[in-house]
């Protein structure tokens, strides 16, 4: 992919993974638009990087989309690169009443549903560039489900099924699909995780470097963006799966030693 001449669609851009990619891919001359839900967190990004444009859209809302679609064609008719990046991930106790039906799935409407509706409604635009793109930003932990964050884990293992299966929808179009596949990220999508994360992990990595990675392998137009730690993770998925769910799973015992702790403190 030709990414100095583009013209690229990032949802959640305004922290973590996309405001990485806002920053790189900026640096590199593409024009670049992003969306996010927090106005606030958009013209902060907007004061950092001043010629991104920015949206106030929710992934999750279908009318929001659709709004998006008409306001974005009708300024960005050469829009040729949608990257699918919003997300929530949030730490469950499935056995915990407190959530609703409703919250207990918003990350599978972020997250899963949120990437196959934009995908849905900007591909009629992608379709009539020459060259274009879809970007979904799946996780390594669509091979190995992490037992803490369980609705997560279902709707990267959805993000990275669909992606399959729209690739080979377009073959032989002028869309490229592409998987942007992360290992444990060190970004703020952990802030408020009663469960401190271990930024010295093996087992993550430095978003910046992660998304070199990944405009390295658009670049070279390889399907799958991923680091060699999620080769591991794909390795060791399918050779030893047990031994890898296990090893996640400790963190869900603590999780919910800390859980009690916390509710036990506030009564």
């Amino acid at each position: 992919m030709d990414l100095q001449h583009s013209t690229i669609l990032i949802t959640g851009g305004t922290s973590g993974i996309g405001l990485e990619l806002v920053k790189q891919l900026t640096q590199i001359g593409a024009t670049i638009i992003i969306t996010g839900r927090d106005l606030n967190k958009l013209n902060e990004t907007r004061a950092v990087f001043p010629k991104v444009h920015a949206f106030q859209s929710d992934v999750s809302d279908p009318d929001s989309i659709r709004k998006l679609y008409d306001t974005v064609s009708r300024q960005f008719p050469e829009l040729n690169m949608l990257i699918n990046n919003a997300g929530e991930m949030r730490l469950l106790d499935l056995q915990d009443n407190v959530p609703n039906l409703e919250d207990m799935t918003r990350e599978i409407d972020i997250n899963l549903s949120g990437t196959i509706q934009m995908t849905h409604q900007f591909l009629p635009i992608l379709l009539r560039q020459t060259s274009s793109a879809v970007v979904n930003v799946s996780s390594g932990i669509a091979f190995m489900p992490f037992s803490v964050a369980p609705v997560y884990s279902a709707s990267k293992a959805g993000v990275r099924a669909y992606t399959q299966a729209l690739r080979l929808q377009l073959k032989g179009t002028s869309v490229k699909v592409f998987e942007m596949i992360p290992p444990g990220v060190r970004t703020n999508l952990q802030k408020d995780w009663i469960l401190p994360t271990d930024t010295n992990s093996s087992l993550s990595m430095d978003v910046g470097k992660m998304v070199k990675v990944a405009i390295k392998g658009l670049q070279r137009d390889e399907p799958e963006l991923n680091p060699t730690l999620i080769s591991v993770i794909k390795w060791a998925s399918r050779i030893v799966p047990g031994a890898l769910i296990n090893f996640g799973h400790k963190e869900f015992e603590r999780f919910k030693q800390l859980n009690a702790k916390a509710n036990n403190s506030t009564r």
